[in-house]
């Protein structure tokens, strides 16, 4: 490997730990828990994560020069599972599965997200099975949810590219206050 691919490949990999840096960040957003309820409890955090993780993996695979980028940044995220695994005790034999548990279950979010993306996809619906699992949510907070989804990805859609390859993004605000009010304009 040349030394202009060793830079090149710190170079991404420092891009993809500040583009996961910013996806935990906005994960933590309280108005995600409060407003939108998402459950604060392990698996609605996972799933946030896996969410954002999501946008920006589709944003990133839309583009040849994204595609490696996107691939570290997974990387990334499963590494910080991993941590924060051994961290809350569980034992290194048990870390493994749970690992490949969630990373089926990333990657089977990711097929759902996408899907709901498609023309005729029932996002909303990939949000409710996905997002809220087993938790109730109203039509008026799926319908923010999904209107925070979309305007996700066409923020991403029209970024400068370059900057989010350098590890630059800014997500929009999460939708607070009363959704059914917000969800009816």
């Amino acid at each position: 490997m040349s030394i202009l691919q060793l830079f090149r490949r710190w170079r991404s990999n420092e891009a993809a730990k500040q583009l996961h840096r910013i996806i935990v960040a906005q994960a933590r957003q309280p108005a995600f828990y409060t407003a939108l309820g998402v459950p604060d409890t392990l698996d609605g955090r996972f799933e946030l994560i896996a969410l954002h993780g999501f946008l920006v993996m589709h944003r990133l695979k839309a583009d040849q020069a994204g595609i490696d980028l996107a691939r570290d940044v997974a990387e990334i995220i499963f590494d910080d599972l991993d941590a924060s695994l051994r961290e809350m005790g569980a034992g290194d034999l048990g870390v493994g599965k749970r690992i490949k548990k969630m990373g089926e279950a990333f990657y089977g979010r990711i097929a759902a997200y996408d899907a709901g993306l498609a023309p005729g996809g029932d996002l909303e619906d990939a949000l409710r099975r996905n997002l809220y699992g087993t938790a109730q949510a109203t039509a008026e907070t799926l319908a923010a949810a999904g209107a925070y989804v979309r305007n996700s990805v066409n923020i991403l859609k029209h970024c400068d590219f370059s900057e989010l390859l350098m590890g630059h993004l800014k997500f929009p605000p999460v939708p607070e206050g009363d959704l059914s009010q917000s969800a009816r304009h």
